[in-house]
């Protein structure tokens, strides 16, 4: 039986793409790469360095001279001109800022140039918003997962409280609305499904039995929704 070299992985916020991602990848094998994690280390980076979110050409500049490195192991460490922010790559700042980032032309070209080197080496789970319709549009498996935005709140609500956080669940309920909005509305790479991807909605079903459909799909299924 022959594996899928590549498979990519799309969907919103708080579908539960990183965490099935990072279980399928233990289960085939893979490395795994969360390129969200590379467009909040450039949100950081700005941040740190005053760069502002309107300027593009600042931005632009500061994705093509960062040197981002992520770890393959399980939390995965990442870095950015050598140093370790991984612990910074969820503070509110970043999570308020990282669609604005995102959405910056010259940003997206750096780290998408990135992304397919990394994914050009083979055996390896690529996740993010624009996988399958952009950054590697010839991907052999593409699956995009989705869930009702008031499940997907309930879970970055518990996510938050988890990690000490203190917010509301209307709050976090206006953010992620908010963040599709940015998401599916951006003029460069907008989040959708790719035409030949599987959809899998999430609504109702663990990371576990999620995980298991898409090894299931890399056996050869090919249904385009379960």
């Amino acid at each position: 039986m022959t594996f899928p070299t590549v498979v990519a992985i799309d969907g919103p916020v708080a579908s539960g793409k990183t965490a099935v991602s990072r279980l399928l990848s233990r289960k085939l094998g893979y490395r795994c790469l969360d390129t969200g994690n590379m467009y909040r280390a450039i949100t950081w980076m700005a941040i740190a360095k005053d760069v502002e979110f309107q300027d593009q050409e600042g931005l632009s500049r500061l994705a093509i001279e960062t040197s981002i490195e992520i770890s393959w192991r399980d939390p995965q460490q990442v870095t950015a001109n050598g140093a370790d922010i991984t612990t910074m790559l969820r503070i509110p700042q970043v999570e308020e800022a990282v669609s604005l980032v995102a959405q910056v032309h010259g940003v997206r070209k750096a780290l998408v140039q990135q992304q397919r080197e990394i994914a050009s080496q083979g055996m390896v789970v690529v996740v993010g918003r624009d996988i399958g319709t952009v950054v590697l549009p010839k991907a052999p498996l593409k699956v995009f997962l989705n869930a009702s935005v008031q499940e997907r709140a309930l879970r970055r609500h518990l996510e938050i409280q988890m990690r000490g956080g203190k917010t509301t669940f209307e709050k976090v309920l206006l953010d992620l609305q908010n963040r599709d909005t940015l998401d599916t509305h951006r003029a460069i790479s907008p989040l959708r499904p790719a035409h030949d991807a599987h959809v899998i909605d999430t609504d109702s079903i663990g990371i576990e039995e999620v995980a298991d459909k898409i090894l299931n799909l890399t056996k050869g299924n090919n249904d385009r929704h379960i």
